[in-house]
């Protein structure tokens, strides 16, 4: 069973930088592909980016140049730093964990990142 715990969250205003963690426990992270996902209020829960085990990075259209996801497999804890935030990026940001190539198995309970114009 894998835990995954998000922090970091908070208010900041459009154009500023922000930095969440997800700390894995239960099984090494090295061995986890790692998602970020974010669920605005009334709307469905949608894909921010992955890296996979290797390091491998991908990301969705709305986020690329913008965001970075990167992981310390010794810490246990993956990143989500958020750059030139926007107003439309305010949601609560879920870290996802898999050992598939597919499918997410483990969610945390998300971090709210809220963003003023």
């Amino acid at each position: 069973q894998v835990q995954l715990v998000e922090s970091g969250g908070g208010l900041v205003q459009a154009g500023a930088s922000l930095r969440v963690s997800c700390a894995a426990s239960g099984r090494a992270l090295s061995s986890l592909h790692m998602g970020w996902f974010r669920q605005a209020p009334g709307k469905e829960r949608e894909f921010v980016g992955k890296i996979w085990s290797g390091g491998t990075t991908s990301y969705a259209d709305s986020v690329k140049g913008r965001f970075t996801i990167s992981r310390d497999n010794a810490k246990g804890t993956v990143y989500l730093q958020m750059n030139s935030l926007k107003p439309e990026d305010t949601a609560a940001y879920y870290c996802a964990a898999s050992q598939r190539i597919m499918g997410w198995d483990y969610w945390g309970q998300g971090t709210q990142v809220t963003v003023s114009s």
